[in-house]
């Protein structure tokens, strides 16, 4: 944890920028246009403002990438070179995990098995690793990447496995082995290269695997299923090497398949990712948008290929995001292409050869339209339908003049089909809003959070006294005195210690419970001298003090550097603590005082003894005279 920079640790997923003392980003939790991801260096937070999520490292991993807590704390053992000593799993602790966490033991113990099988025996070298040489593939890269190789026997793999403690049904589960009508089970991966398929946390997820032999019958490439941990939808091969790249580069590579990333990966080129043959889905181009805003796809000469590929590209654009292409020349992909250039020549080569989507797209098209008015016609509309997918006005302009000057066709028609085709995506959309909705079913609280709903305003005191400790505890602030000789005398107190004092001297507890349990950890520190920190709390094993802490701790605000060096001074809570603490107390005490009066307002109707009426009604007198006194030093007004 003292190890761990909240910085470092989330900006392996999220591309951070920095403002001011914090940093900045786009949500991974939810689809957001605007950013509202903060991390504070400082606190050693986050917070997602459009989810509501927030917490230190531990949780960040936990929630993102759904790690156990020990899987979370290992993650970071491995980041920053911290070794923990851990014993061989039982087979009776295997069969304890969870299902999730069970499938990912199973996947790195396959990952362990193929990569022996590849690198440590006559097979597996003869037959494998001589097929990996002849792609040039490194043996570093070899390693970094996992790969392996998955030997002919028909079950050689599950048996190994079953020998060692896993279930036949996780076997099953993650694809690793395939169970036929008469219970008999085989490998899926046999005779096979394997590529192992990582998430962004460098867990597995799945296996790719390349038959090495020609055989008509079998198909080239075989894919571990979709699992409860594998959606293919919503991973990209080799992201979880490329990420770094990607965010300092401000670009990312995609290629189709697996080779294609480990050649143009060993050359250096190392922001380069892979779709593995399927269609690009939004899941898998926000991936990216995590990173950078700028893709470039690169193609081998297939024209078919490029054109059955545009609709997964009108998705990039809808993203916002920009879209170059590079063309290979003849039967040239980036894997043949980088093995027979200098890594220069190919930068130069990819620089050189990209041309943005919509240009490529418009170009590739006239070609075949150039001598049929009516295909002419169609493609038009289909350029301009792509160009009002982007969400950015500015772009589409630029976009609409460059292809009325390709095309031949005047601008003012392209831009009267784009506002028609915008106009008519508006209209849907607003019909859609205007639907009838289903009435929503009554949402049910807990009694506690229905008392604080229906009390909102004492809720909201001793949440803000909680917010006080929480970030001022240890600040002091100083009250003026004097001594005996009447010379003024400064005095300084911790912001805790005056709280605590203040409220024990009248007796006062938090009727919101989890409030209290925060205030007594506060209380037992104060009996000891001491004040806890803010990591007490955002470390805290209470998943609730833990959230409540960060969402204290958190602001989606920071005053600007421009006020400062414009001359426009503004005073912060910091620097006007001590009247922040004495107003939030006085408020806590009138919001107690106001509850027993209309306590006793309540005892007074159903009273019938004078004596004990009278009592009532002289204590009622106290603490409405109270109440003024309270009110008047907040500068409020009683009506009542």
């Amino acid at each position: 944890m003292d190890a761990a920079r909240i910085e470092e640790v989330v900006g392996e997923f999220v591309s951070l920028k920095k403002t001011g003392k914090n940093y900045k980003g786009f949500s991974p939790f939810t689809n957001e246009t605007n950013p509202s991801f903060y991390v504070s260096p400082s606190k050693n937070i986050f917070k997602c403002f459009s989810s509501g999520k927030g917490g230190n490292a531990v949780t960040f991993l936990m929630e993102h990438e759904r790690l156990s807590y020990p899987e979370a704390l290992r993650y970071l053992a491995g980041k920053y070179s911290i070794e923990i000593e851990e014993k061989e799993q039982t087979p009776e602790e295997i069969r304890e995990m969870n299902e999730r966490e069970t499938l990912f033991h199973v996947n790195a113990f396959a990952q362990k098995y193929f990569s022996e099988q590849l690198l440590k025996t006559d097979k597996g070298r003869a037959i494998g690793l001589s097929y990996l040489k002849e792609r040039e593939f490194r043996e570093e890269a070899i390693e970094l990447f996992h790969l392996g190789y998955a030997p002919e026997e028909w079950d050689a793999f599950t048996s190994h496995a079953l020998r060692h403690g896993y279930k036949k049904e996780y076997l099953v589960k993650t694809g690793l082995t395939v169970e036929k009508e008469n219970n008999r089970a085989y490998d899926r991966f046999r005779g096979r290269v394997i590529f192992p398929i990582h998430n962004l946390s460098g867990r597995i997820l799945g296996f790719g695997g390349r038959i090495l032999v020609k055989d008509d019958k079998k198909p080239k490439y075989v894919n571990s299923p979709e699992s409860e941990i594998y959606n293919k939808s919503r991973i990209l091969y080799g992201l979880y090497f490329a990420k770094n790249s990607i965010i300092r580069e401000d670009l990312c590579y995609l290629v189709e398949g697996y080779t294609d990333v480990i050649a143009l990966y060993q050359s250096g080129i190392q922001n380069v990712v892979a779709s593995s043959g399927t269609s690009l889905t939004v899941e898998q181009i926000r991936l990216i948008k995590r990173y950078t805003s700028n893709i470039t796809i690169l193609y081998d000469g297939d024209e078919a290929g490029i054109k059955a590929s545009f609709r997964s590209i009108d998705l990039i654009l809808e993203q916002g995001m920009n879209v170059r292409i590079v063309l290979f020349p003849g039967s040239e992909d980036p894997d043949s292409y980088v093995r027979k250039h200098r890594v220069a020549d190919v930068l130069e080569f990819l620089d050189r050869q990209s041309t943005d989507f919509i240009t490529f797209k418009t170009q590739l098209l006239k070609k075949e339209t150039s001598t049929d008015p009516v295909k002419r016609g169609a493609l038009i509309r289909e350029i301009v339908e792509t160009i009002a997918l982007i969400p950015d006005v500015i772009y589409r302009t630029v976009y609409i003049r460059e292809c009325s000057a390709i095309l031949d066709v005047p601008e003012p028609a392209l831009v009267n089909e784009m506002n028609r085709l915008l106009r008519k995506k508006h209209r849907k959309k607003q019909q859609k809003q205007e639907q009838p909705q289903e009435p929503p079913e009554p949402t049910e609280y807990p009694a506690q959070l229905q008392k604080d709903l229906q009390d909102g305003d004492a809720n909201f005191q001793e949440r803000d006294i909680i917010r006080l400790l929480l970030n001022y505890g240890r600040e002091e602030i100083v009250f003026r005195g004097h001594d005996e000789r009447k010379k003024p005398v400064d005095t300084a107190v911790k912001v805790a210690n005056f709280i605590i004092g203040d409220l024990q001297q009248d007796g006062i507890e938090f009727k919101n419970p989890l409030y209290q349990r925060i205030y007594e950890e506060y209380l037992s520190a104060h009996h000891n001298e001491t004040i806890p920190d803010q990591g007490h709390f955002i470390h805290s094993d209470n998943d609730e003090v833990r959230d409540l802490a960060v969402d204290l701790l958190s602001s989606p605000y920071e005053l600007s550097k421009n006020w400062i060096n414009k001359r426009i001074f503004v005073v912060t809570e910091k620097e006007r603590l001590k009247y922040a603490v004495e107003t939030s107390l006085l408020s806590f005490k009138a919001r107690e005082v106001e509850a027993e009066i209309s306590r006793n307002n309540e005892k007074l109707k159903e009273i019938s003894d004078e004596s004990h009426m009278l009592q009532l009604l002289r204590e009622q007198k106290e603490l409405k005279d109270l109440s003024r006194r309270i009110n008047k030093k907040l500068s409020r007004i009683i009506t009542k």
